[in-house]
C-alpha cells in the first residue's frame, strides 16, 4: 500500500472527527433529536461533512475529477441518513446510548471505507489489509489482547474464588473490579509489547498508590492481601504473556 493510497482514508477519517465532534455543536444535536427529519440543524452537519470530504478527497487524491463532487455528496447525505436513523433509535432504545453511539460511527466509518475503493478502483487496498491483518504475526497480537480481557478475567476470578469466599461484600461498583482489571492488562500489554517496561512500572505504581489509601481505611487484613494477591496474578501474567509474544514474533 503506497502513502497515497492511505492518505485518502486517513484523510476522511480526519474530516469525519473535525465535522463530528469538533464543529458539531450541541444545540445542533439538541436541535435533530427534537425536529427529527425537519431539523435544519442536521441538514447543515450534512453540508458540513461534504465540504469537507470534499476538502479532504481534493488534497489527496487528483485523479477523480468531476468524481469529487458526487462522492462527497454521497458521503453527506449518508451522514445525514445515519444521523437521521440514529435519532428514531434514541427514542425507542433509550438505555444504550453507547451500543447506539457505536453504531453511528461504525456506519459513517462503513461509508469511509466504500469511497475509498471507490476511488481506488479495485479491493487492492482491501486485500492488501485482510492479509496483513491474516498474517502470524497480527493474529498473534489480536490472540494476545483477546486473552488479557475476559479469558483472564474468568481465570482469575477461579483463582480467588475461594479466597473471595473469606471476605464481606465489599461497598464496590458491581463488577467494577473486573472492568479496571481488564483496561490495566491491556495497557500493560501494550507497554510490554513496545519494550516500555518502565512505563509499565509506573502505572503499577500508581494503582499501588491509589489503592493503598482505601485498604488503609479498611483496615483489613484479608482484603488487603486479597486484593495484592489479585494483583499480582493479573500484573505477572499479563508481562510474561508480553514477553512471550515478543519473543516468538
Amino acid at each position: 500500500m503506497t502513502d497515497l493510497d492511505a492518505s485518502l482514508p486517513l484523510a476522511l477519517l480526519v474530516a469525519h472527527l473535525v465535522g463530528d465532534f469538533i464543529l458539531q455543536p450541541t444545540d445542533w444535536v439538541r436541535d435533530r433529536r427534537e425536529h427529527g427529519m425537519r431539523s435544519w440543524r442536521l441538514v447543515q452537519h450534512a453540508l458540513l461533512h461534504t465540504l469537507l470530504a470534499l476538502l479532504a478527497m481534493s488534497i489527496t487524491t487528483a485523479s477523480l475529477g468531476g468524481w469529487l463532487l458526487l462522492m462527497a455528496l454521497a458521503l453527506g447525505t449518508s451522514h445525514w441518513l445515519i444521523d437521521l436513523g440514529k435519532v428514531s433509535l434514541e427514542q425507542r432504545y433509550p438505555r444504550h446510548p453507547l451500543a447506539l453511539f457505536l453504531l453511528d460511527q461504525a456506519l459513517h466509518l462503513s461509508v469511509i471505507l466504500v469511497l475509498w475503493l471507490m476511488a481506488s478502483g479495485s479491493l487492492a487496498p482491501l486485500e492488501s489489509a485482510f492479509t496483513q491483518l491474516t498474517s502470524p504475526k497480527a493474529l498473534g497480537l489480536i490472540a494476545a489482547y483477546l486473552i488479557v480481557t475476559r479469558p483472564m478475567s474468568l481465570v482469575i476470578a477461579m483463582i480467588m474464588k475461594p479466597l473471595a469466599d473469606q471476605l464481606d461484600a465489599p461497598g464496590t461498583l458491581s463488577r467494577a473490579g473486573a472492568r479496571i482489571g481488564i483496561f490495566e492488562r491491556l495497557l500493560l500489554l501494550t507497554l510490554t509489547l513496545f519494550d516500555q517496561l518502565m512505563a509499565a512500572s509506573i502505572v503499577i505504581a500508581a494503582k499501588s498508590v491509589l489503592r493503598y489509601g482505601d485498604l488503609k481505611e479498611q483496615r483489613d487484613r484479608k482484603l488487603t492481601e486479597y486484593v495484592l494477591l489479585g494483583t499480582l496474578i493479573s500484573v505477572s501474567s499479563t508481562l510474561i504473556l508480553g514477553l512471550l509474544v515478543r519473543t516468538l514474533l
